[in-house]
């Protein structure tokens, strides 16, 4: 058998490496001798993430489009263009046997180059609403794997994989890992710990809303984890020096954290949510108001409608935070509810099933 060879790009955010890294590695278990190239953006963070994972990554010279006239919107046709000649440079050179993009500016014109050369894509779409480079890359993939339901409406049914979005291998038993995680973050065991993740590059508002509350929140016999990401790390990091307060720009171990939290705040982008469904832990989502189409609070809200989790929006922030908050450390019914019934949501076995759906396009 021909050695396979497959492109995948994702980028921009965690949200969009992640899950294109969870797919290389299931792929690789599978197919040990297959060759793997990335394509990102270039001065984005899957410049470091995707060698960091142990992948060669290409960088293409593209940015999304700003939504006010900017010098940067005057130079995307020329960005465009150029993405588009290299992608297609790297596509005849490289000749995958299937490109998959999970999201992110590179995947659009890659995606675009391999459809003109007829190498199957497949796209893997993690929002409740997609953004509009995936809408206009579905009418030429051949599959679409989406981690929610009623995407019809945007994308051709007839592609639509549920397959639910992946997830870092290393989440899918975490409850064994609990005595671990204490030690590595030096934890009090009489104590509960509230996570509070911004995303790889932080929550200006979350991070507000932890700075005006922290001292009630520890005065509730509570310990913090305080992810307030790489922008934000010199506002915050002197936080640090309260008793039972640590703030982090970035966290490697997250299985680690997620087995020493019992609380969760978190923004409600699709990789989190994805993960904090399998984690099962009491959540407050805040979602991001500004991102394209809102799509943090439909992915949010995907979740409280089934009764998961605790939304709060970013306007309700002054007047309801505070006794939400104490409602849910308190109420230990509410806990195990909102647990049991994040969990069902879960699906576990997404990278493996996206992975069956990539298989069935190989010639």
């Amino acid at each position: 058998m021909k050695r396979l060879k497959f492109i995948l790009s994702g980028g921009g955010t965690g949200g969009h490496i992640y899950p294109a890294i969870a797919i290389a590695d299931e792929l690789k278990s599978r197919f040990p001798d297959a060759e793997f190239l990335f394509v990102g953006a270039k001065d984005k963070m899957e410049m470091q993430k995707v060698p960091q994972s142990g992948y060669k990554i290409e960088g293409l010279w593209i940015a999304g489009l700003q939504r006010k006239l900017t010098l940067q919107n005057m130079m995307f046709p020329i960005k465009l263009m150029n993405s588009l000649w290299k992608s297609r440079k790297i596509i005849r050179k490289f000749q995958p046997d299937v490109v998959i993009g999970t999201g992110g500016f590179a995947s659009g014109p890659l995606l675009q180059a391999a459809n003109s050369f007829a190498i199957p894509t497949v796209i893997q779409e993690q929002n409740s609403y997609p953004g509009i480079t995936n809408k206009l890359l579905s009418k030429k993939a051949n599959k679409i794997c989406v981690a929610y339901e009623n995407l019809e409406r945007f994308f051709p049914a007839e592609k639509i994989v549920f397959t639910g979005n992946p997830v870092r291998q290393d989440l899918l038993e975490i409850s064994s890992k609990r005595s671990e995680a204490i030690t590595h973050f030096n934890l009090d065991t009489t104590k509960k710990t509230l996570l509070v993740l911004g995303g790889s590059l932080g929550a200006r508002r979350i991070n507000q809303l932890i700075e005006k509350e922290i001292n009630a929140i520890v005065a509730q016999g509570i310990q913090v984890i305080w992810q307030c990401g790489k922008f934000y790390l010199e506002d915050y990091r002197h936080f640090s020096d309260l008793k039972n307060v640590q703030v982090v720009a970035f966290i490697d171990r997250m299985d680690l954290v997620y087995a020493a939290s019992d609380f969760v705040i978190s923004r409600a982008g699709a990789s989190s949510v994805s993960e904090l469904c399998l984690v099962g832990k009491p959540t407050i989502f805040i979602p991001s108001p500004n991102v394209a189409e809102d799509h943090q609070t439909k992915n949010a809200k995907a979740i409280v409608d089934k009764n998961g989790a605790i939304l709060l929006r970013e306007s309700e922030l002054e007047e309801k935070f505070e006794s939400v908050f104490t409602d849910l450390i308190s109420n230990e019914n509410l806990q195990n509810e909102l647990s049991g019934n994040i969990k069902k949501l879960a699906k576990p076995n997404a990278t493996r099933d996206i992975v069956e759906e990539i298989i069935k396009l190989i010639k």
